[in-house]
């Protein structure tokens, strides 16, 4: 196999190894194990845990902001944070991706891993604003939807609050396509 090919087979393996453990919790040798390599062989690729996790997250990241991007109709202003609302929705359905999107999130004042995930962040808000032309208050309102959607689906609330009936208004207001917050991550209720 080549290199490059062997590269990614080790960064998928990375993904779902970090989605599962986070940082603190997954070794190299889990990621090699799941790659079906030599953890020598995942070192001498990446040098330390730090920098595959790097690449981990980087690759996931990276896919967000492709899928955001693709979705973007060039001059819809607004209408894009429906779009990109969209976009999101689906890459979120893979628990991986959001997984270590919020693993990252959470090592902020790791002094070595923090610069990179407070930049992944900020690169979102630029991306958003820059393909929607919101302003940053209007961002701030779409990105703290979608973090209350992230939470909800980590936690997978959906699933477990039919017995519990707050548990599950939250969700059907939220997760639900006509929900009113679901609605406004999609940038589709009017504010006046």
């Amino acid at each position: 196999m080549p290199v490059e090919e062997r590269r990614e087979l080790v960064l998928d393996a990375a993904v779902a190894a970090f989605a599962e453990g986070g940082y603190a919790g997954t070794t190299t040798d889990q990621v090699a194990r799941r790659a079906g390599v030599s953890q020598p062989y995942v070192v001498r690729m990446f040098g330390t845990k730090q920098a595959l996790f790097l690449a981990a997250h980087a690759r996931v990241m990276g896919r967000i902001t492709d899928e955001f991007a693709a979705a973007a109709v060039p001059g819809a202003g607004e209408e894009n944070l429906r779009r990109i609302g969209g976009a999101y929705a689906r890459l979120i359905s893979d628990r991986d991706v959001l997984r270590v999107m919020q693993h990252g999130f959470t090592l902020g004042a790791d002094p070595e891993l923090g610069p990179a995930m407070r930049e992944s962040l900020l690169g979102i808000v630029r991306q958003i604003r820059e393909l929607s032309g919101a302003d940053i208050e209007r961002t701030r309102d779409f990105l703290a939807q979608g973090m209350l959607i992230n939470t909800l689906v980590a936690l997978q609330l959906a699933e477990y609050s039919a017995d519990d009936p707050e548990a599950e208004a939250l969700c059907t207001l939220v997760l639900e396509p006509k929900g009113l917050l679901g609605n406004r991550l999609l940038g589709q209720v009017d504010e006046r």
